[in-house]
């Protein structure tokens, strides 16, 4: 059941419009023979590009959508609620935009940022590391810039990047110097030279986008594809993940909607008793639980991206709104697994991928907890 939705302008309802066509026939068709098979929607991306949804949040002259976070987030939220994995990749090429948009120099801008806006170059992000999960600071991959000053040697290893293998470039951050100041952030190519990827992880869900590691064997990354200054660099990642938190907000809230839609329908056409078991107050009650638990995160996704675009503080709304709708998701998708019972189980049903697909949620972008962490500092005096 498509979420009936408050829109700011009628651009915007046209695009939550489209959003679902292309969705309907694109994604959802696909969704499930991709992920059993763990095989990559080849030319999906493209397609999404075409159609102006990879750069919503960024400005027209660029090539973005120049819509506003709101608009954006309920975009991505539409994508989820068709299929995960295509959303959160969509998020990530987001996040990953953020570096030269936010820190990149006119020349850069126009000379990259077009490409990745329309969708013609699809955008990983490179910042953890196999021993630096939430700790940023605790980076060793190297670059070092060469002899001549006309580029960066990087050497190291880097961990659990979505679209590895896959992405036209990713944004980089590599160590430049010693100590938290001594990390800096590159738009890598995706074909560089001395740059290899692992394996695709063997993953609980969100099969059809690879996540891998990568390895960079003094890889040459040109010195003008640094984007901002030397030691820079943790303040841009830091500066994009409120932002990113509130991607996968609405990726959850998306799939949370999806697992909420497929339980009401099967409960308003499954009996028992003499009744359709909608009708039971027992299970309706659990799905009206369920329909609350999503409205709420919806809500709180939406609160912090309206403070977003009036540029007001939303650090710890963006931090509340990614713990919520994420366990959210987690909790929804196995309510409907029980509305299900046993065919909830079977991989004949969507919800028992829901489910696998929810649990992923609570932990990248920041842990849970993480999240609570944040949110008790901000409540300090």
């Amino acid at each position: 059941m498509d979420v009936d939705r408050l829109l700011p302008t009628p651009e915007a309802a046209d695009l939550i419009a489209l959003t679902r066509e292309i969705a309907d026939k694109e994604l959802a068709p696909r969704a499930d023979e991709h992920e059993a098979a763990e095989t990559y929607p080849e030319g999906l991306f493209a397609t999404l590009g075409e159609a102006g949804l990879l750069g919503l949040a960024y400005p027209e002259e660029f090539g973005g959508g120049g819509q506003p976070y709101e608009v954006y987030l309920q975009v991505l939220e539409e994508l989820a609620a068709r299929w995960a994995a295509v959303a959160v990749a969509t998020s990530v090429h987001t996040l990953a935009c953020h570096p030269l948009h936010s820190f990149g120099t006119p020349e850069q801008k126009e000379r990259w940022l077009p490409g990745m806006l329309e969708g013609r170059l699809i955008g990983g992000y490179s910042l953890s590391e196999p021993q630096a999960g939430s700790d940023a600071a605790a980076l060793s991959c190297k670059a070092e810039l060469t002899e001549d000053g006309t580029a960066y040697r990087v050497t190291g290893n880097k961990a659990w990047i979505t679209h590895g293998g896959k992405a036209g470039f990713y944004a980089l951050f590599a160590r430049t110097a010693p100590g938290s100041h001594g990390i800096s952030c590159f738009l890598a190519p995706g074909e560089t030279e001395g740059l290899g990827f692992g394996k695709p992880e063997r993953k609980m869900g969100l099969q059809a986008v690879p996540t891998t590691s990568a390895h960079w064997d003094g890889a040459l990354v040109e010195a003008d594809r640094r984007i901002g200054d030397e030691g820079q660099g943790l303040q841009i990642a830091f500066s994009a993940l409120d932002s990113g938190r509130l991607g996968i907000a609405a990726c959850a809230t998306g799939l949370a909607q999806a697992a909420l839609s497929a339980a009401v329908a099967y409960a308003n056409e499954r009996s028992t008793f003499g009744r359709k078991i909608v009708d039971h107050q027992g299970l309706g009650f659990l799905l009206a639980d369920m329909a609350a638990a999503v409205d709420a995160a919806r809500a709180t996704y939406l609160d912090a991206a309206r403070r977003r675009d009036l540029g007001r503080p939303f650090s710890r709304q963006a931090s509340a709104a990614k713990l919520i709708a994420t366990d959210t998701a987690m909790k929804v998708t196995t309510d409907a697994v029980q509305v299900l019972g046993g065919y909830g189980y079977t991989r004949d049903f969507p919800v028992e991928r829901y489910m696998r697909e929810a649990k992923i949620m609570q932990i990248f972008e920041g842990t849970n907890q993480i999240q609570r962490l944040v949110i008790s500092r901000q409540l300090k005096a």
